[in-house]
């Protein structure tokens, strides 16, 4: 198996305990390497790596240098599109086909911030005084944290990465134990790119072990996680503790309206690869369904024909549609929802069980499951299952589909299918998400914020806001009177 140790300070470092978890493929169900099992000894190597780095080389370079070196990276992520794809397939059973294209579109996000390293100018303000003059100035914070799961560790990696590297700060990852190898190969190519040593570091293992004496560490000064919302409570707690600023990009548990007047073919097919092409592990898949009860037989026969269309198997061999789950105990979980929404009431439409397809036995793999007969208050529709499970429902007006859409903890994603813009501009506007799609789901751009309300998190990724959460605003004020008044009217001398 192949062995992988941490990055730090530019170099491979093997961990200070001396131990390595196994990191298994989920389409084999057998161990493909093995990852440096790290501690808060290796934390604190990092973060001095990091220290020395934005204190130094890093931090001294000017915004345009900055942003040149980080906009080369887009042409070296083109270069290393099979390596990282295959590393990123291995560990986390993502179809390697999209994940190809996915690290190909990652480039544009390190062009775009490289873009905008030099552009994030401060202001003058025409202050009322008049013997005063004000400018203000935007400064990195230091060194970050940056906490990624293993549905998409190197997306989620680099739109940390880009924008707070543009904004001028420097990088510890702690990348999921279950997937790191990408992000690994990720750091030591920019390492190879000319990124000053410690500019990007990733310290590999347990969320317990690592994760958290990262959070707390005194010289971290902004945190940026995605993952569940029990995690991101955890870490928003201890960023408390010194006043931290925070980033959260937390769970989903997204709806889909399909009012009676939708394309019913372009909804169940949107509805699809909204859900399914990423076999529900992601954050905003539309994992609930709610379609009007005039057309939900005819939009359920679209849904079923298209979703068991999909071809399950080896994610690394092409004409592969949907892969694995993570791992066997994920396996579980996600089978658990669904017995316990059987045994609540709910009806089977399609799946619901291990796959038996000849030479899927020995790996992670669920086939696509459709469940019906579901109502808002049981937890298969108000948790995240992250998994190929949809839960299905129906409603009898735009009022009912609003409020069965807005009941949830979570405000990630929406969408809606409508041929009347009236309404979809209307409904848009009442749902309670960071990103609502008409007649569309799951499109994201480097252009374009992407964060959620309520639960599903804090502030916002990509576009120009992303690299505000990664900048602080310094006011410098300067004194232009010729003569100092004495503070308390009486002349020194």
């Amino acid at each position: 198996m192949r062995q992988f140790n941490h990055f730090i300070g530019g170099q491979w470092v093997a961990p200070v305990s001396g131990n390595y978890l196994d990191s298994e493929n989920p389409a084999t169900g057998k161990p493909w390497s093995r990852i440096a099992q790290g501690t808060a000894a290796d934390v604190e190597k990092a973060v001095a790596a990091a220290q020395v780095a934005f204190d130094g080389a890093w931090g001294a370079m000017t915004a345009t240098k900055r942003g040149e070196m980080i906009w080369r990276m887009g042409d070296v992520l083109l270069q290393n599109v099979d390596k990282l794809a295959e590393l990123e397939t291995s560990d986390n059973g993502r179809i390697l086909s999209d994940m190809k294209g996915i690290v190909g579109y990652l480039a544009e996000f390190f062009r775009y911030y490289g873009g905008l390293a030099d552009k994030m100018e401060g202001a003058v303000p025409p202050v009322e005084k008049p013997n005063y003059f004000n400018y203000t100035r935007h400064e990195p914070y230091g060194v970050v944290a940056a906490l990624v799961p293993w549905n998409s560790p190197l997306l989620l990696t680099v739109w940390k990465l880009a924008p707070g590297l543009a904004a001028g700060n420097t990088f510890v990852v702690k990348p999921h134990e279950f997937a790191s190898a990408g992000t690994l190969e990720l750091a030591s190519l920019m390492s190879d790119a000319g990124f000053p040593d410690g500019t990007v570091n990733v310290v590999t293992g347990l969320g317990q072990d690592v994760g958290v004496p990262l959070v707390a560490h005194r010289d971290v000064r902004k945190i940026a996680f995605t993952g569940g919302d029990v995690a991101g409570r955890a870490i928003a707690k201890s960023a408390a503790d010194d006043f931290k600023p925070i980033t959260l990009e937390l769970g989903g548990k997204s709806p889909n309206i399909i009012f009676e007047d939708a394309d019913l073919e372009a909804a169940a097919k949107g509805t699809v690869m909204g859900m399914f092409t990423t076999n529900g592990q992601a954050c905003v898949a539309c994992s609930r369904v709610l379609v009007h009860k005039n057309v939900a037989e005819a939009f359920n026969e679209r849904l079923i024909h298209h979703t068991s269309a999909a071809r399950l198997g080896d994610p690394m061999v092409a004409g592969t549609d949907m892969g694995p789950l993570i791992s066997a105990a994920h396996f579980d979980r996600v089978m658990g929802f669904v017995e316990e929404a059987r045994a609540q009431g709910a009806s089977c439409i399609l799946g619901g069980e291990k796959s038996r397809r000849e030479g899927l036995e020995a790996g992670h793999f669920l086939e696509p499951t459709i469940l019906g007969n579901i109502t808002n208050d049981m937890r298969i529709a108000q948790e995240e299952v992250f998994g190929p499970v949809m839960a299905s429902m129906t409603f009898e007006d735009e009022e009912e589909a609003v409020r069965i859409a807005n009941d949830t903890r979570y405000g990630l994603g929406a969408g809606l299918w409508t041929e009347d813009m009236r309404r979809a501009f209307r409904v848009s506007s009442r749902l309670q998400a960071g990103s609502v799609y008409v007649n569309s789901f799951r499109v994201v751009s480097y252009m374009s914020p992407f964060g959620g309300y309520k639960q599903s998190g804090i502030g916002r990724e990509n576009g120009i806001e992303a690299i505000r959460e990664y900048q602080q605003t310094k006011s410098v004020w300067f004194n232009l009177n010729e003569d100092s008044t004495a503070p308390f009217g009486k002349p020194y001398g």
